[in-house]
């Protein structure tokens, strides 16, 4: 009987396999049926290297449909047309090779954020931002940082660019048109993961070094609250924010978790996702998360419930390597890779 129960199991659906792995363990895994079922395919993508194409942060810029890539060693940033696949071309960025024996690695453009018509992209070849028209492409203003920048993110409501820096653990500010700085955040440790929360004035980041996460106000650029995610000692990486529910939404590497910040951060709810997650995607319409396990070669999608609890919706086959998600307006999931040899995107379509 067991093994005829095995043998089911395997003929099942990828997604349905796991939901019936855990019953079988005796886990509560609850799946809609309306809940979608995804094909992944490979997107090619030009300028590739020996090493393959090593990304980092990705974004999909709904005002033009489009998914920005920034390319690291390649010096390229692309941009993908989410409904032909149609690849545009951004050339020039400045590349160097960084770290020595094993660890050595050509770095480039590796962070993108849109907003404002812009889309700003971050480059660790040479520690510059630079904006670029989001429709046609036409470079704009740029500012040298003296220390190299991670993660962009754009803030509507001070028409600011902020930059988390965390090899002098801090984040700057940049005026939004011209790219001046106008702040540096001091912190006591390096920033990992970013969010914005206009409803509550607040950028979130977390100190991977600590465990923590911070509150920043906006205005003020203070420290507001630190909460403990207990992500462990690899510490938490990605953010997102839903401002209507007050939920935060963090990564650690091998699970995400859904933190109350519009009262006490304190944690609501955790789901598994396998090792190898960094950053997430979320979409407030539906209230699904997506992490990419990098590790474990997979795509972890989840909903958000009442109460901020977590469903399981779908447990993806990616690749490995697959990590970084950008989710298009159709709840496309498209899945940076931090090179090792592979050359293509990997994409998740829901079905």
């Amino acid at each position: 009987m067991r093994e005829a129960a095995g043998r089911a199991i395997r003929s099942l659906p990828a997604t349905f396999r796991f939901a019936a792995a855990l019953a079988a363990l005796g886990i509560a895994a609850v799946l809609s049926a309306a809940d979608p079922h995804y094909t992944v395919r490979l997107q090619p993508l030009p300028g590739a290297t020996p090493a393959g194409i090593a990304m980092d942060y990705i974004a999909f810029d709904p005002a033009t449909g489009s998914v920005w890539v920034p390319a690291g060693n390649t010096g390229l940033v692309l941009v993908i047309d989410a409904a032909s696949g149609q690849i545009r071309q951004i050339p020039g960025f400045a590349t160097a090779e960084m770290g020595s024996g094993d660890r050595k690695r050509v770095v480039g453009p590796s962070s993108v954020a849109i907003g404002g018509g812009q889309a700003y992209v971050g480059n660790r070849g040479d520690s510059s931002i630079c904006a670029f028209d989001a429709r046609s492409l036409s470079k704009g203003a740029c500012h040298k940082l003296d220390a190299s920048p991670d993660g962009l993110a754009w803030v509507a409501s001070r028409g600011e660019l902020w930059v988390t820096t965390p090899r002098d653990k801090s984040i700057r500010v940049l005026d939004g048109k011209t790219l001046d700085e106008k702040a540096r955040i001091t912190l006591d440790g390096g920033p990992e993961g970013f969010a914005v929360d206009g409803r509550r004035g607040r950028f979130y980041t977390n100190l991977e070094d600590k465990d923590v996460t911070l509150a920043i106000d906006l205005s003020s650029r203070n420290t507001v609250a630190t909460w403990k995610p207990e992500c462990g000692e690899d510490g938490p990486r990605g953010l997102r924010a839903d401002a209507e529910s007050g939920y935060l939404i963090v990564a650690c590497t091998a699970k995400v978790k859904v933190l109350d910040a519009a009262h006490d951060g304190r944690i609501l709810s955790s789901i598994d996702t396998g090792e190898g997650v960094d950053d997430i995607d979320y979409a407030p319409s539906t209230h699904f998360v997506y992490a990419g396990a990098g590790r474990a070669g997979q795509l972890t999608v989840a909903e958000i419930g009442a109460g901020g609890k977590l469903r399981l919706v779908a447990t993806v086959p990616t690749h490995a390597g697959a990590r970084n998600a950008a989710v298009t307006d159709q709840g496309v999931v498209y899945l940076a890779h931090g090179g090792g040899g592979l050359t293509d995107m990997v994409v998740a379509t829901p079905q």
